[in-house]
C-alpha cells in the first residue's frame, strides 16, 4: 500500500506543478472537437473527487459497494469550469486529492480487502468489471488513481 501511497502523491505533485505552466488562454481550448478542454478535465477530476470522497468513507461503514453514479457532462455544464480562474481549479484540485490521499492511507487494512460480492462498480468505475466479481475497496481506490492518470495524460500527454 505504501508504494500506492508514493505514486498518488508524486501524481498530484507532479501533476500540478506541471498543469499551472499551462497559460490560462490554453487551458481553455479543447482537445478537439467536441472534447473538453483543460479546465474542463480538472473540473471532471474534482467532481470525481467529491463523488469518490463520499464514496470512501461510505463503503467503510457497509459490506457492499453501491453508489449512485452522475451526469459527468452534465456536472461539467452547469458549472461552467471554462469561467473558473485555472490556477484556483488547479489547486482545488490538489488539496482535495491530497485529502483524499489522507483518507484512504487511514483505512484499515482488514477494510480495504475485504471481498465486496455486491457491487455496482462494473456501471461506474473506469476500469472493466464483471458485475458477478467479487472486489474490494483497495481496487475501488486504485481505479480511482488509474482514472486519474488517464485524465491527466490527455492534458499533460
Amino acid at each position: 500500500m505504501q508504494d500506492f501511497l508514493d505514486d498518488f502523491r508524486q501524481t498530484i505533485g507532479g501533476a500540478s506543478e506541471q498543469l499551472l505552466t499551462i497559460s490560462a488562454e490554453q487551458s481553455r481550448v479543447p482537445r478537439a472537437e467536441g472534447k473538453w478542454s483543460p479546465r474542463e478535465i480538472i473540473g471532471h477530476l474534482i467532481d470525481s473527487a467529491s463523488h469518490n470522497h463520499q464514496r470512501f468513507v461510505r463503503a467503510q461503514f457497509t459490506d457492499d459497494l453501491l453508489f449512485a453514479g452522475y451526469e459527468q457532462e452534465g456536472w461539467v455544464r452547469v458549472q461552467n469550469y471554462q469561467g473558473e480562474d485555472w490556477a484556483e481549479l488547479v489547486q482545488l484540485w490538489k488539496l482535495y486529492n491530497q485529502h483524499i490521499l489522507h483518507l484512504v492511507s487511514l483505512v484499515p487494512e482488514e477494510t480495504r480487502m475485504k471481498l465486496r460480492y455486491k457491487h455496482n462498480l462494473h456501471q461506474i468505475a473506469s476500469e472493466a468489471l464483471r458485475e458477478d466479481e467479487p472486489v474490494t475497496l483497495d481496487w475501488f481506490i486504485r481505479d480511482y488513481l488509474d482514472h486519474m492518470k488517464k485524465h491527466l495524460k490527455q492534458i499533460l500527454g
